[in-house]
């Protein structure tokens, strides 16, 4: 598998587990892509969040997406985004409408914006279960 093609089916799948760390304790949980490039990952929390703490303390940071069959396991490195054109973009996102919420009681404020950077990729299906892994280069 290639990066465009990796690229491709996070976007079309994507629902991914992120893990962090807080001390030694690994945590995962759910998130949701909203695009991938050779830019970087991009996703966004709440800093209400215990993530956020996680990913101030520690940026390093893997994505698991599970895409058809597929699993793709980004590892990288996360950086905050502070770009009002990117955030407006997110708010006004039709798969966003979920936000709208934030808007209307005050809290979008609390919208906090990553990009995963130095990203590489592996690749596991049933078929390569025990073939030796393959590192994709995907983001600089």
């Amino acid at each position: 598998m290639n990066s465009k093609e990796c690229f491709k089916l996070v976007n079309e799948n994507p629902a991914f587990y992120l893990a962090t760390a807080e001390g030694d304790q690994p945590r995962v949980r759910g998130m949701l892509l909203f695009r991938a490039d050779e830019n970087g990952f991009i996703f966004h929390t709440s800093s209400s969040k215990d993530v956020f703490a996680q990913i101030k303390e520690n940026p390093k940071a893997e994505m698991c997406f599970s895409c058809n069959g597929t699993q793709i396991r980004v590892t990288g490195v996360l950086e905050q985004v502070h770009d009002e054109k990117l955030r407006a973009e997110i708010f006004a996102h039709p798969t966003r409408k979920f936000l709208q919420a934030w808007v209307d009681n005050g809290i979008d404020h609390l919208l906090q914006i990553f990009v995963m950077k130095k990203c590489t990729a592996v690749t596991w299906t049933m078929e390569s279960n025990f073939a030796p892994k393959e590192i994709i280069t995907l983001c600089e």
